[in-house]
């Protein structure tokens, strides 16, 4: 979860700073989110409206002169042919235009052709219809309608081969004769259950042995915010809100969006007083949850037992959110934001929206909902806030803990050159952020058993890129997906990887990240078996790093650490720390360069460099520096793009070391390369070669991913190592 602007924070600090000691800590006592926010809400004043106003309507509000700005960006990257980054660009400027402006024209004209180049032709025909509905000029129609006669072209081409070749069957039996989607529909599969300790809280177990590649559970998010989106809508009185199509924008307006709309788009009014009371009585009569105060363990993304597959607000109410163990600053900063927020939508004029209205008895109850109005309702007079402020507010604040630490981010592969080019690169991008209660059962592991996959829509769609796929279906479902990627014993622990993962992080790195987020030090097998433990110095983490992956240019033995830098162990060959990181950032640069020249279309250029490099860094970097792998990975790509395949084959099996040693030998990024490896191998007629590689390929991509219903295309064009 991302944190307030700089300057709210700051104001937010100041506030902090001018409470006296006996203020702080009473605050810094309180223990129940309701007394939190009670603190937090007597605090407010004229000037934060003020300020909160001024901050909004900078963000939210249109600009002719910054959508301009935008544009230009994206003309610089529409230049480069890099068309995802122009459409994005051109997005945004659509975001920032006054409806009906020339600007607004021009950046839905611009956004056409980048769509067009991406081969999103039914999107750009909504584009130039946009355009010319915003006032583009008289003088510049035909080049819309040029572009409009391309994509009809293309868009009646494409209905014909669909008829020629019907779409693959994606329900056909995967390799042990299972039907796709055969498991369950959403929710925890029968080899598992919950159970609870005070130690992890709520946590997943294997009741039987669950296979490699088995599906342990599936979960649909209770909401979730697009990052990115080539194609979206623009609210059109803020900048902020944008939508995946007019649908949503109408949907999203009439049920709360009016009433959110100027106040920067930090708050978004969906669950419903009906929802809260009902929740909040519940969770009073059932009596807390066990208390996590104290675990020693990532237990922070733990659920109320509900029925799995409920994606209700109950499960999402019910998460925790774990207020004792974000720091004072933090809660206060969380606290002051919500209230502000909540007083500034009190004070508009005119009614609130129909999900925010006194709902406290509804049709069907009488005592039920009294008592749930009236549970709070003298701290709600005492604050002269109506209890329906009074309880939307609480809840809010409770939310924006909550996702601290249970929102999930959705990545997927994006293609990083332009369509035109015949072999690609591809980077992952976060395209979304969700809340799925779920799939919040599992608990961390920076060495998880198991596999995370997302799904947009009811198929992926073969030969398409993964990031178009996503944004197209998002709007129809988005599910996620974890598969036993080793075997678990009955009675183990199922973990899932929260981000930081042990094949890309050093330990330090991942404990630190994992306790500024989510408030535990992790004790995970990754993390206590490795020799760099809590108990051993820093030098001794360098020790693994290093040992392993650098080499000593005269006699190629591995080097050992030192205080100040490296030293041969059979030559006493030394180099310093400042000389070896200036000789890795030369490659890195050169390698950056090299990637860049492929994606302008000179392979030719790139892979001179590539050698190069290679001759500079050999002595250097041993065959299970990640490094090493990106530079032949590069070479074997640049082969590609002339049509050397046999060459290209050749340095491609030369990564498969240094992602086997960093990722993992079942690890999904070696199931991407392997699948590379054999399209070279076919692309070149070592038919051979591609169908020694193929089982194995089947096997990883089946411990990750559904091989009846894949998008073989996420697999990555060519993705870097």
């Amino acid at each position: 979860m991302d944190l307030p602007c700089p300057q709210w924070q700051e104001h937010v600090a100041q506030k902090w700073t001018a409470l006296d000691s006996q203020q702080k800590e009473s605050f810094s006592s309180l223990s129940e989110v309701d007394d939190v926010f009670k603190f937090a809400q007597s605090l407010i004043t004229q000037e934060d409206l003020d300020f909160l106003h001024c901050l909004s309507g900078e963000k939210c509000s249109k600009s002719e002169d910054q959508a301009s700005k935008s544009r230009e960006w994206g003309n610089s990257s529409f230049k480069l042919r890099d068309y995802t980054s122009a459409a994005l660009h051109y997005s945004q400027g659509i975001c920032l235009a006054p409806p009906s402006s020339q600007q607004l024209s021009l950046c839905y004209a611009n956004r056409s052709a980048a769509l067009c180049h991406l081969q999103l032709y039914q999107e750009s025909l909504f584009d130039i219809d946009m355009a010319l509905k915003s006032g583009y000029p008289s003088h510049l129609s035909h080049k819309l309608q040029d572009r409009r006669s391309l994509c009809l072209r293309h868009l009646s081409t494409d209905q014909e081969a669909k008829a020629d070749h019907p779409s693959e069957n994606h329900n056909a039996p995967d390799g042990d004769g299972r039907q796709a989607g055969e498991h369950f529909s959403l929710g925890i599969c029968p080899r598992a259950s919950v159970e609870s300790s005070l130690e992890k809280g709520r946590h997943l177990v294997a009741k039987e042995k669950i296979a490699p590649g088995e599906v342990v559970l599936t979960d649909r998010p209770f909401s979730l915010m697009l990052a990115k989106t080539l194609c979206l809508i623009p609210c059109d009185y803020c900048s902020y809100s944008r939508y995946c199509s007019q649908a949503c924008q109408k949907e999203s307006w009439l049920e709360h969006h009016q009433w959110e709309c100027q106040i920067g788009g930090d708050l978004v009014l969906m669950a419903g007083i009906k929802n809260i009371q009902m929740a909040r009585h519940l969770s009073k009569r059932e009596g807390p949850d066990s208390d996590c105060a104290g675990a020693s363990n990532y237990c922070h993304a733990n659920v109320a037992g509900r029925s799995h597959g409920d994606d209700s607000y109950l499960t999402v109410f019910h998460l925790m959110h774990h207020l004792s163990h974000h720091s004072a600053a933090l809660r206060f900063l969380a606290a002051v934001t919500v209230a502000t927020l909540c007083l500034k939508i009190s004070a508009r004029t005119g009614p609130l929206p129909p999900s925010l209205q006194d709902l406290r008895r509804p049709s069907g109850e009488t005592g039920q909902s009294e008592e749930r109005s009236g549970e709070k309702q003298e701290e709600a007079e005492d604050s002269e806030w109506g209890l329906e402020q009074w309880l939307m507010g609480s809840a809010v604040l409770r939310h924006l803990l909550q996702l601290r630490c249970n929102a999930q981010a959705i990545t997927v592969l994006q293609d990083k050159g332009p369509a035109t080019l015949s072999v690609q690169s591809s980077r992952e991008i976060r395209i979304a952020t969700a809340l799925f209660p779920v799939l919040s059962f599992l608990n961390h592991s920076c060495c998880p058993n198991t596999s995370l996959a997302f799904t947009a829509g009811a198929t992926a769609n073969p030969g398409t890129d993964a990031f178009k796929d996503f944004t197209e279906n998002a709007n129809r479902g988005v599910t996620a997906t974890i598969r036993a990627a080793k075997a678990i014993s009955p009675g183990q622990e199922i973990f899932h990887c929260y981000g930081p993962h042990s094949g890309r992080m050093k330990t330090q790195e991942r404990r630190r990240l994992l306790f500024e987020q989510y408030n535990f030090q992790c004790q995970c097998e990754a993390c206590t078996l490795q020799p760099d433990k809590k108990e051993k110095d820093d030098a001794e983490e360098n020790t693994i790093q290093y040992e392993t992956k650098l080499q000593c240019a005269k006699c190629k033995t591995r080097f050992k650490d030192k205080e100040s830098g490296f030293v041969c162990s059979k030559c006493n060959q030394f180099v310093s720390s400042a000389e070896l990181d200036h000789k890795l950032q030369e490659i890195r640069v050169s390698l950056e360069t090299a990637v860049q020249l492929m994606e302008r279309d000179k392979p030719d250029e790139a892979l001179r460099l590539l050698k190069q490099t290679q001759m500079h860094c050999e002595s250097l970097l041993t065959e299970t520096h990640s490094l090493q792998g990106e530079l032949e990975d590069a070479t074997a790509r640049a082969f590609a793009t002339m049509g050397d395949w046999g060459n290209a084959a050749v340095h491609l099996e030369r990564t498969l070391t240094a992602i086997g040693s960093q990722f993992g030998e079942d690890s999904i990024e070696l199931a991407r390369q392997l699948f590379k490896l054999t399209q070279l191998h076919f692309n070149g007629g070592a038919r051979s070669a591609a169908l020694s590689v193929i089982p194995k390929v089947r096997r990883l991509l089946r411990l990750h991913c559904d091989l009846s219903a894949m998008n073989y295309k996420s697999c990555g064009p060519w993705s870097a190592v």
